[in-house]
């Protein structure tokens, strides 16, 4: 009796777990969302922080951290694969925690980066490790022969027999093949024709900022960096040159002023080159410690390469992009909204009712507490007020039979307020579904290796407006 009812219990997961792929559409999204959850095929988190983005054949692969709710410790590098730039398939874990070393346990790995090498046709990733203090740093590399393979780590990269003991890096490839290294507080070296190697250090000193990347616009070079706040949002800045030995000039902020650069860090910027335009695109980390894989999301904005000017002047809530002509445009949402107030949107436990920056909110940091959304459409999306009192809350969205599709979890901390689109599904197969957002009583929060503390001053948890995509939209 009990090996039948195990057997039925295997084949009901099986059965669920087919019923709830089936929920997407092939075509989940429709433009590059902002500061929301992004989810991939199988309706999980898409995880790959610090990012970059090789293009093969007509894919683009997406590769960074993957990380975890519990603990900052190395859980992999992770691999996406994109015909479009925003609809991702979680391909593996290209370069899983090694069983020893400077990527083995209790270890820190960041910021993966790969480039192919023009000569031997190999893909490489370079990457910060360290322990989980950050005292320990090293800059390590990967290589493999195809570009979503399982990656072989080679340990630490060496320059003049020693390793590069610095932690942000970042990678840029030139017009030519050559391949360098950025590396944190303004160093840059060249790579050897083999890229697992370094040929020489080509600039150092540019900055004291992290968190670098290069771009290159008609023979102009540009270098992106933050401020150094750990996990905190900055006004990033840039430095340009006609060289990449230098001399590198400061241009200062390229996002408006107090605006933290859209609240994101810079990891990567990828050239999409059209027929009629080059679009730029600003890829950004909105880091959310502890809740990394579930709460850090994304920032990627088409940027303004004009002359020696750099800015992302407008944050783009959702845009799209011409893979062959290169041209960017913003994508609208929708028109019509439902208020907070709506009796649609049932409320549990204790929420209050108010007006706050011109908006009709309500709002709750009680723990346990929450809404629900019981609606017959294809899409649904929340937006918020997040201030620098936002705490994290729990998304839940259930069909029909009470199962629950996909999760996740939201974060509401911003240190300027903002009212912001926070949760969209993806576009879903036409059913009844119900949202349910919990108040968790948790908080963006972050302590240095120094002592400075940052993050969120409270738990609120608020709805401003919900957009619902019904069958006749």
């Amino acid at each position: 009796m009990s090996l039948i009812t195990t057997k039925q219990s295997i084949l009901l997961i099986i059965l669920l777990l087919i019923d709830i792929s089936l929920y997407a559409q092939k075509k989940g999204y429709d433009g590059i969302y902002s500061g929301i959850p992004w989810f991939d095929n199988n309706l999980n988190t898409v995880s790959a922080h610090s990012a970059s983005i090789v293009k093969e054949s007509d894919k683009f692969y997406l590769f960074g951290e993957y990380k975890s709710d519990s603990s900052n410790c190395f859980a992999g590098f992770s691999c996406y694969s994109s015909t479009d730039l925003f609809n991702w398939k979680f391909e593996k874990i290209v370069l899983p925690p090694q069983v020893s070393g400077i990527l083995g346990p209790n270890r820190v790995g960041e910021r993966a980066k790969v480039l192919k090498c023009p000569k031997t046709g190999q893909f490489v990733m370079f990457m910060h490790t360290d322990d989980l203090n950050y005292m320990d740093p090293y800059i390590g590399y990967a290589t493999s022969s195809t570009i979503n393979g399982t990656y072989t780590f080679h340990g630490p990269i060496l320059f003049n027999g020693k390793p590069i003991k610095r932690w942000d890096m970042g990678m840029f490839q030139d017009s030519d093949g050559s391949g360098y290294l950025i590396i944190h507080h303004g160093s840059l070296f060249k790579l050897n024709d083999d890229y697992t190697s370094i040929a020489e250090q080509t600039a150092k000193d540019v900055t004291d900022g992290e968190s670098p990347a290069i771009i290159k616009k008609n023979n102009v070079y540009f270098w992106l960096a933050s401020n150094l706040t750990g996990w905190e949002r900055n006004d990033n800045f840039y430095y340009t040159a006609t060289s990449l030995s230098g001399p590198w000039v400061s241009r200062g902020l390229f996002a408006p002023k107090d605006k933290l650069t859209w609240n994101s860090q810079t990891t990567y910027v990828l050239p999409i080159i059209g027929s009629k335009d080059t679009t730029y695109i600003f890829m950004g980390d909105r880091w959310s410690h502890p809740r990394q894989n579930s709460a850090a999301t994304y920032v990627w904005q088409p940027m303004k390469v004009e002359g020696n000017a750099l800015s992302i002047p407008d944050y783009e809530e959702c845009w799209n992009i011409n893979l062959k002509s290169g041209e960017s445009y913003p994508v609208i949402l929708g028109k019509k909204f439902i208020d907070n107030t709506n009796s649609i949107i049932q409320y549990f436990g204790k929420w209050a009712h108010s007006i706050k920056d011109d908006l009709t909110l309500s709002s709750s940091e009680t723990k346990g507490s929450s809404f629900s959304i019981t609606f017959k459409g294809t899409q649904i999306g929340i937006y918020c007020l997040a201030t620098n009192k936002g705490g994290y809350a729990k998304v839940s969205l259930i069909n029909d039979k009470g199962v629950s599709i996909l999760t996740s979890t939201i974060d509401m901390y911003s240190k300027y307020s903002v009212s912001t689109l926070k949760f969209l599904s993806p576009k879903l197969k036409k059913d009844v579904y119900t949202l349910k957002v919990t108040v968790i009583e948790d908080k963006w929060g972050w302590v240095d290796k120094y002592g400075e503390i940052s993050g969120s001053q409270g738990f609120e948890v608020n709805l401003d407006k919900v957009y619902i995509k019904k069958l006749s939209d």
